[in-house]
């Protein structure tokens, strides 16, 4: 945790002086921190229910490629598949994305590799994933598919598995609220216990509306359930990683 927590600063440090050499050109760097009370990923805990401090760095170009890193910790590599260390995850990915004419559609083509550091000597398979996805959005809603091109999910025995994602997301006018409606399907190939469906409310406020002192900071709230099988998705200390949750979040800009 406390190398995590160094490495956002750095990062962070890095982006908010990036940010202002690139103003005005065809290329932006921003990045964001993180503290959150329980970090879910697609209705599953990666924590166990525990808090996460999570940070990210993100390039992009007026063309519409960019590129990006994101990492936070987790408590599933232990808990759930195994490893004798491991408690953090870092994610890599890129793409494309614009717009489609004249129609108000957006679109968005990329892939994303999620790693895992740590020392996995047990029973289980290496978690490191590699997922490619496609969205399609329209004003206030998305729709995106992702299919996984490991042979193993997450350090699950699945190849061929996927996920799609349905989602709203509805500004309430300029008063800084934004309400979230999602709806997923994981299916995992092989393994027909994985096999689950997710969904979440959520609301979110800039709290920059406040005051210029909170500019770039933005809190939020979700409750999110599934219907994922206790007899799969539970970790060695008994905790049933698919339980309705409650959490909030605070996030920096920078």
């Amino acid at each position: 945790m406390n190398k995590l927590a160094k490495s956002l600063v750095v990062c962070g440090l890095l982006s908010a002086s990036t940010v202002a050499l690139a103003e005005g050109s065809a290329h932006t760097l921003t990045g964001n921190v993180t503290l959150t009370s329980n970090y879910v990923f697609r209705g599953i805990s990666q924590t166990g229910g525990d808090m996460a401090i999570q940070g990210g760095l993100d390039y992009g170009h007026s063309s519409g490629f960019y590129l990006g890193t994101w990492a936070s910790n987790v408590g599933w590599i232990e808990d759930f598949q195994a490893y004798e260390s491991g408690n953090i995850e870092v994610d890599l990915y890129g793409g494309f994305r614009g717009g489609i004419g004249e129609t108000g559609l957006t679109f968005d083509l990329g892939a994303i590799r999620y790693f895992y550091p740590g020392s996995n000597n047990g029973p289980y398979v290496d978690a490191d994933t590699s997922e490619v996805y496609a969205a399609l959005g329209w004003k206030w809603f998305t729709a995106k598919y992702s299919y996984y091109l490991s042979d193993d999910v997450f350090g699950i025995v699945a190849d061929g598995s996927d996920y799609i994602d349905l989602s709203a997301s509805l500004p309430i006018g300029e008063t800084g609220l934004t309400l979230g409606a999602h709806w997923g399907t994981f299916s995992f190939d092989e393994t027909g216990d994985a096999d689950y469906d997710d969904w979440s409310v959520s609301a979110t406020y800039d709290m920059g509306k406040l005051s210029s002192v909170t500019s770039g900071v933005t809190v939020g709230v979700k409750y999110t359930g599934t219907n994922a099988k206790e007899s799969f998705w539970t970790d060695a200390n008994g905790e049933f990683l698919g339980d309705d949750a409650f959490f909030f979040w605070v996030t920096k800009s920078l």
